[in-house]
């Protein structure tokens, strides 16, 4: 995975999957986060980043994806853990199976990464104001209709 410290920060290239359906986004969250966060996960050396989609969704939903189109970059620079992040972000528009048996929107459903327990939820797009989403960007950027590509630089220390 592309994950390096450097100058005390942890630098980071990160694939994320914008799943929706029927007026709903997909998100996920690992145990005692207090935030919830598109799927995905860290881009490995020499994988292409709508490839990192495919094997995330793969690894922890069980999940055979098709990976669309490249709808966001971001550049994200958060705390975490106490921990400074900076972070590359390639966000990609992605569908599930009309087979799926992740399309009911009042369940909640696990999935693993590594040696974590995921929580994955389906909210309404209508909501996502009242969500602690991370990055905050993703509450206009997936409410907006049409749906357009941008570039987004989100700081949340100085």
């Amino acid at each position: 995975m592309i994950s390096v410290d450097l100058q005390g920060q942890r630098f980071q290239v990160r694939a994320a999957a914008i799943v929706l359906h029927a007026g709903y986004v997909l998100l996920h969250r690992a145990p005692g986060d207090e935030y919830w966060a598109l799927p995905g996960g860290r881009v490995e050396v020499g994988e292409e980043a709508s490839a990192t989609i495919v094997r995330e969704m793969k690894e922890e939903l069980g999940e055979d994806v098709e990976c669309g189109q490249l709808l966001h970059i971001a550049e994200n620079f958060f705390d975490l853990a106490g921990r400074r992040n900076h972070e590359i972000g390639f966000y990609f528009l992605v569908s599930l199976a009309e087979t799926s048996g992740h399309l009911d929107k009042a369940r909640t459903y696990c999935g693993l990464e590594s040696h974590l327990n995921l929580e994955f939820r389906w909210f309404a797009l209508e909501d996502l104001a009242a969500i602690n989403l991370r990055p905050t960007f993703l509450q206009a950027s997936l409410t907006a209709n049409p749906l357009v590509f941008s570039h987004a630089v989100q700081r949340e220390y100085e």
